[in-house]
């Protein structure tokens, strides 16, 4: 079984995500841009029951397109955000790549408000792309 770890810049959050993900997004949202402080978001989404996590994080609580609630999830400390729930994606934990520890297997096959995406970022050859996001 595979184990990844991660966790924040000042090391108050770690985690655990044990087995495979389920796919690995990248979200040009405008409430993602302005969480990750970039043009785009890159998420890993797990199952839920495979996210242990050890140290406190702090909530903000969303809502996404759909009217749907995000609940974004950053450490108190430093502010690096960490993960996200959607009720979009019930059972899935979304983990913010940047803080995963390796990143060297990443290898997004979908983008979502691929519409919104900013001119100068090319499109992730072979992913899939959805001018509407699901949350």
């Amino acid at each position: 079984m595979t184990h990844r770890h991660g966790g924040c810049l000042c090391g108050a959050v770690r985690y655990e995500i044990k087995g495979a993900p389920v796919m690995t997004v990248l979200c040009h949202c405008s409430h993602c841009k302005r969480q990750s402080g970039a043009m785009f978001s890159t998420n890993v989404a797990v199952a839920e029951a495979d996210y242990a996590q050890h140290g406190e994080t702090k909530v903000y609580h969303d809502t996404g397109d759909t009217g749907q609630p995000v609940d974004r999830y950053f450490c108190g400390n430093c502010g690096s955000p960490i993960l996200t729930r959607a009720a979009a994606f019930a059972g899935l934990a979304l983990v913010k790549a940047g803080t995963l520890d390796d990143v060297s297997w990443l290898d997004p096959k979908v983008e979502v408000y691929a519409d919104r995406a900013v001119g100068w970022v090319a499109p992730i050859a072979d992913a899939q792309r959805f001018g509407e996001g699901l949350m």
